[in-house]
């Protein structure tokens, strides 16, 4: 199989998979709107531009999909095409290196012994497919829209399970549950992460045993195996690996023993653990029954602990589960009490997670406490830099958003920004050519200033 190479610059793919994790996030929460999904269409566009080099579009016409009117074919969107088959993808999967393949062809790819992305060339951490359920939507929109049907996908989360994977499961988990030498424990827990890594099936076996994720958590409560640094990474690495299983997402959030578990890992595990952890809790908050779990077992503060000091790969774990939980409106206020707007806002001064820091910001700017204490602690100057200077539009229109909330609740804040759109015009600029909602956002708060000075002048 032809390996593409890759021209992008690691800077410029990583900053394109920011901006993609984040709207994922979004998408997945249920908060994104229509320019989420088109901002997510032309985010894909850039990062395959700029790692394979622009491509002329394809018309559908031997990408598997019918046109049920008989007309010529439609250009199908470069994102919605598989980079090893480039055909429409039915079933678009996240590879370790962030790339997204159609299923049946990356796992051809990977079956074959390969371990490294056919795009980047990176060895990959791992063999775990992830659904893009961001892309998956777009494309089935984008065919509904030009009459194209595509092919019936199986469905993916309804894995068999063999009764040799069974028997697998039950003698690993016989091994860590039952064994009474502590290496033959430890061996086996490395053993069950190492298999649901890389095992859809055996990730799906847990649901015929939900009580077994409780019991091999009380095992690793060992007092011998508690303070095993590896031990506790590879038992949260196998509770993240079978979260990634949709069914197993309530199972492991109803289990009472799976949460403080992962809460106690975010705490005091390596950074490792705490990355793996903070992934974790990303995975099962998706269902909003988890995210109140999650926030009320007391989630947050650790998570914004690992958001200021964590490595880069951990800060960005955090931000996608604080993020993910703030959906939740109970879970607003818990992360401002965590100290959730000091940590982001010194992360956007300092140039570090600014993409992820000010999703969280605005995400939170509907709460008046949170407002309050992002307009006294130097927010203004900080959303106004970012309209200025950020080339990001989803940047700036996030920055808006926040500096209109704080303008409509603190008019002090109001006259500060006033005086530097004297100065600059910054949100004239961004009223003729944000998105959107930017646009919205800054024509309020230049209404908000013309009001402001009516009042005045009448006063006087």
């Amino acid at each position: 199989m032809a390996k593409p190479t890759p021209v992008a610059s690691a800077e410029e793919a990583a900053a394109l998979r920011r901006r993609l994790r984040r709207l994922v996030a979004a998408v997945a929460a249920g908060s994104a709107d229509a320019e989420a999904f088109d901002e997510a269409a032309e985010a894909l566009a850039k990062l395959r531009d700029a790692e394979l080099g622009p491509r002329k579009d394809r018309a559908v016409a031997g990408c598997g999909g019918v046109n049920k009117g008989g007309t010529e074919a439609a250009a199908v969107p470069e994102q919605f095409l598989c980079p090893i088959s480039s055909e429409i993808m039915r079933d678009p999967v996240v590879l370790a290196s962030g790339q997204t393949y159609d299923r049946r062809f990356i796992q051809e790819w990977l079956s074959a012994g390969n371990r490294t992305c056919p795009q980047t060339q990176q060895v990959l951490s791992n063999t775990i497919l992830i659904p893009n359920h961001l892309v998956r939507s777009m494309i089935l929109q984008w065919c509904t829209d030009n009459g194209i049907t595509l092919p019936p996908v199986e469905n993916q989360e309804e894995d068999l399970v063999t009764n040799n994977e069974r028997k697998t499961f039950s003698k690993i988990f016989e091994r860590i549950a039952s064994s009474s030498n502590l290496s033959e424990q430890r061996e086996a827990i490395k053993d069950l992460r190492l298999l649901t890594k890389c095992n859809s099936s055996l990730r799906a076996a847990i649901g015929e045993k939900p009580d077994s994720i409780s019991q091999m958590i009380s095992t690793v409560s060992n007092p011998e195996l508690e303070n095993n640094a590896e031990v506790l990474e590879d038992m949260v690495t196998t509770v993240l690996n079978l979260s990634i299983h949709e069914s197993n997402k309530k199972i492991i959030g109803d289990d009472s023993m799976a949460i403080p578990f992962l809460i106690r890992a975010l705490q005091s595990g390596t950074m490792e653990a705490r990355s793996n952890a903070a992934a974790a809790i990303f995975s099962l908050s998706a269902l909003n029954s988890n995210k109140a779990k999650i926030g009320e077992l007391g989630a947050m503060r650790p998570l914004v602990d690992l958001l200021e000091h964590g490595s880069m790969i951990a800060k960005k774990d955090a931000a996608s589960a604080i993020f993910n939980l703030c959906m939740l409106h109970e879970n607003k206020s818990r992360a401002t009490k965590s100290g959730v707007i000091d940590v982001t806002l010194k992360a956007i001064v300092d140039d570090s997670l600014v993409d992820e820091s000010l999703a969280i910001l605005a995400l939170l700017s509907g709460d008046h406490e949170t407002v309050e204490e992002i307009g006294e602690t130097g927010g203004v100057a900080s959303m106004l830099r970012v309209i200025k200077e950020d080339q990001c539009k989803r940047n700036k229109e996030n920055a808006a958003a926040v500096l209109f909330a704080v303008c409509m609740y603190d008019r002090t804040k109001l006259r500060e920004v006033a005086e530097d759109e004297n100065l600059n015009g910054s949100l004239a600029w961004l009223a003729q050519n944000g998105t959107s909602r930017a646009r919205r956002k800054a024509a309020g708060i230049l209404d908000k200033m013309k009001r402001a000075v009516h009042h005045t002048h009448y006063s006087c």
